[in-house]
């Protein structure tokens, strides 16, 4: 056989060298967290919970408003369940209307630590609000979501300077700019504003964001994030 035509020697296969394995992603500190872990569910329940109030304007409507006597009025032992019922309470559909859009955006933001902080969260606004009411209102019957407003707007505010998260704090920003006219509203003398349940409310708010802060400082100091090997 011409040595052209002799079967040439394997050529022995070169081992590439592996590429070094990637670190796994972190996953985001529950504490720095701006959108909720699971979207979908929490806007089921912000949606549903503003559903509920719309149900609830219509039946106040067919009875001529006649629910408005369950809301908070200030030291009257006959009627301190109001203090559950008023955030549930509008005066007119324009009343309504009004607290939709700000409810919606802030109690969905409300919810990025997961929906069992965010029950939470709003049971401390709703009863510091309306006990606050209860206790130092003016006369008449208080009603209306807007006190959780204030609440969950002090929340989202005051919440990134506790968890030192710059992306929190931006979120807070803008939340600032987009609704902290409303804050305003805290302020006395406005005729047929409950200025207290707006200022009791916007309380909650920055008590339950120092709780939920305390806590989540607890739930890190008990279950350190693992040490990535590679």
């Amino acid at each position: 056989m011409p040595p052209s035509e002799q079967p040439s020697a394997a050529q022995p296969a070169v081992a590439r060298p592996a590429k070094p394995a990637r670190p796994p992603k972190q996953p985001t500190p529950l504490a720095k967290r701006v959108v909720p872990p699971n979207p979908v569910q929490a806007a089921v329940v912000i949606l549903g919970f503003l559903a509920l109030l719309y149900v609830i304007q219509v039946l106040n409507v067919i009875t001529n408003y006649g629910l408005l006597g369950f809301g908070d009025i200030p030291r009257d032992f006959s009627h301190w369940d109001g203090v559950l019922f008023a955030p549930l309470l509008h005066g007119s559909w324009q009343h309504l209307f009004g607290n939709s859009l700000p409810l919606l955006v802030l109690g969905y933001l409300t919810t990025s630590l997961g929906l069992g902080k965010f029950f939470g969260v709003t049971t401390i606004i709703w009863l510091t609000g309306g006990l606050g009411v209860w206790v130092f209102g003016h006369d008449g019957v208080h009603i209306g979501a807007s006190g959780l407003i204030f609440g969950y707007l002090t929340y989202l505010l005051v919440r990134g300077l506790f968890a030192r998260s710059v992306t929190q704090i931006g979120i807070a920003v803008a939340v600032f700019a987009l609704y902290g006219w409303v804050l305003l509203g805290m302020l006395p003398g406005q005729p047929g504003i409950s200025w207290e349940g707006h200022l009791f409310g916007a309380l909650g708010g920055v008590l339950a964001a120092w709780g939920v802060a305390r806590d989540l400082r607890k739930e890190a100091a008990k279950n350190p994030p693992p040490a990535i090997v590679v």
